[in-house]
């Protein structure tokens, strides 16, 4: 036996075993029952080593021990474990603590990337509180959603493996309506809907404004005809229930549709 075979040989290693949809996310290729051996050629933890193996950590719901201990992501393997890595079960309550997320979140809030910006602005038309800014690199996208409590929503498994993300969904649907059904039924958003109550162009919680204090700046037929306006608290954009909003509530009429992806 060479030298490099008995370093092989005395590797310790572990095995991991991936369930559900998880298994499609690994850079590597499992055996029939999601398994695969790693090697641990150094101290690591659980969380770095599924990271390791192509999975986000977002993505994991919970992790177990040998026949049944569950345990954090801040475990170190030993030689000879077995772990066990289980996706999310939809509908996922972020309110409520868990072993893997301790910390709390008193209500849905979301950040968007640039490769779901669709996505926002219909999250946003559907009343959720919606971060986006297409100048925003990974770095700041990972620090706002840490600093202000946000579940991160991105196409991007790098960026949901930074540290400082500790809520987050790999969106897999490519059409924006299909991203949206996603995330409502990820999260069991259906029944929480607050449609029109937000502005799509920069997030604002939009109000009731009296048709006389914004006459001067409606268009003349829209003067005729509408009599109900909103405005946004942040921008000043105005809102009223003209053909665009029916085309919203056909929309969103179609999202109990939904076909969800499993879990």
């Amino acid at each position: 036996m060479g030298a490099a075979d008995a370093m092989i040989s005395s590797t310790p290693f572990i095995t991991v075993a991936f369930t559900g949809w998880l298994v499609t996310l690994l850079t590597r290729r499992p055996d029939a029952q999601g398994r695969l051996r790693y090697a641990l050629a150094r101290r690591t933890s659980c969380k770095d080593l599924i990271e390791a193996l192509g999975v986000p950590h977002t993505e994991v719901g919970s992790l177990w021990l040998g026949e049944g201990r569950e345990i954090p992501f801040s475990h170190i393997p030993r030689a000879n474990e077995l772990l066990t890595v289980c996706p999310h079960q939809p509908p996922v309550d972020l309110s409520r603590p868990s072993l893997l997320r301790p910390a709390l979140l008193a209500k849905p809030r979301f950040l968007a990337d640039a490769n779901v910006a669709k996505l926002a602005r219909k999250l946003r038309m559907c009343g959720f509180d919606t971060a986006y800014d297409p100048g925003w690199h990974d770095a700041a996208l990972a620090g706002l959603a840490a600093s202000q409590e946000r579940i991160l929503l991105s196409r991007d498994r790098g960026l949901l493996k930074r540290g400082k993300v500790h809520f987050g969904l790999l969106i897999r649907e490519e059409a924006p309506a299909r991203q949206l059904g996603e995330v409502l039924h990820f999260f069991g958003l259906a029944g929480a809907l607050r449609p029109y109550s937000r502005c799509i162009r920069c997030n604002g919680e939009l109000a009731p404004v009296a048709k006389e204090e914004i006459l001067p700046l409606l268009e003349p037929l829209t003067r005729r005809y509408y009599h109900a306006f909103q405005r946004c608290r942040g921008c000043g954009q105005i809102y009223w229930p003209g053909s665009h909003r029916q085309e919203m509530t056909r929309f969103l009429s179609t999202l109990r549709h939904y076909q969800p992806l499993p879990y």
